[in-house]
């Protein structure tokens, strides 16, 4: 479902389908590291750019204390958070908008392959701040 009022929202549509395509496929039940490697594929069938596995910095002020992993960075704009657990909870939400403030990245998606049906939920960063041309 495209709707031109959402950032990304062809692109976000896109990963959606491709994870509906995994889970058609491999249903529910398998860990988290089938179901990435298995979108990975899908992403490289349908042209989509990614990095999996990306890996960012966290800082505290301006201390680096430590760095997370986010399983896909999509085309350096869309953030996407795998799960493959019955419910998603809060803290699953929190986790994805973390991974969106620590990136700077607008958009996010939290994408569960834990239940009978796919569940995905879009997240958008309230602290997205665009960098100024230079």
């Amino acid at each position: 479902m495209i709707n031109d009022r959402y950032a990304y929202s062809s692109l976000t549509s896109k990963i959606i389908g491709c994870a509906m395509n995994v889970h058609n496929i491999l249903g529910n039940g398998f860990q988290e590291v089938i179901y990435q490697r298995a979108l990975a594929i899908e992403f490289t069938e349908h042209g989509i750019p990614f990095e999996r596995e990306k890996e960012i910095p966290v800082f505290y002020k301006t201390l680096h204390v430590g760095t997370r992993r986010v399983d896909f960075l999509v085309d350096e704009v869309i953030c996407v958070e795998l799960k493959a657990i019955i419910k998603t909870e809060d803290a699953h939400l929190a986790q994805t908008i973390n991974y969106l403030e620590a990136f700077n990245l607008e958009v996010g998606l939290l994408i569960n392959f834990g239940a009978r049906s796919l569940e995905f939920k879009r997240v958008n960063n309230a602290k997205f701040y665009k960098k100024p041309l230079s």
